[in-house]
């Protein structure tokens, strides 16, 4: 669970409904089969490429197109987490610690320089 910088209450990342939700849908069309870790992490990188095109030519891309391909990266990423056995809360939480210690505050804030050159 984390803060919500725009909320006023507590809220879970990923609502486990969903996750449940996305686990009945693959079920439903028997899926799985074709959901290696492999083919998933796959189509992460194919849907970030189609997100990236909306951007192409122009910084005005059509909202509504954004959001579909962020949809797909996504959901292929809960997808691959759930196929690797990782929950997706934990291994942003995780993440985010780690690059707490890379970016310290003092250092990095206002800053996009990497963290090996602060």
């Amino acid at each position: 669970m984390t803060h919500c910088a725009r909320c006023a209450s507590v809220t879970t990342m990923i609502d486990h409904a969903l996750l449940d939700t996305l686990r009945a849908f693959v079920a439903e069309r028997d899926w799985d089969q074709f959901h290696s870790p492999e083919n998933l992490a796959k189509s992460i990188v194919i849907e970030a490429g189609e997100l990236l095109e909306c951007y192409q030519w122009s910084t005005d891309a059509d909202e509504d197109r954004v959001r579909d391909e962020l949809a797909d990266v996504l959901t292929y990423a809960l997808h691959l987490a759930n196929k690797i056995g990782a929950d997706p809360n934990q291994l942003v939480l995780d993440k985010l610690e780690l690059t707490r210690k890379k970016y310290p505050i003092d250092k990095s804030r206002g800053s996009s320089v990497k963290y090996d050159r602060l």
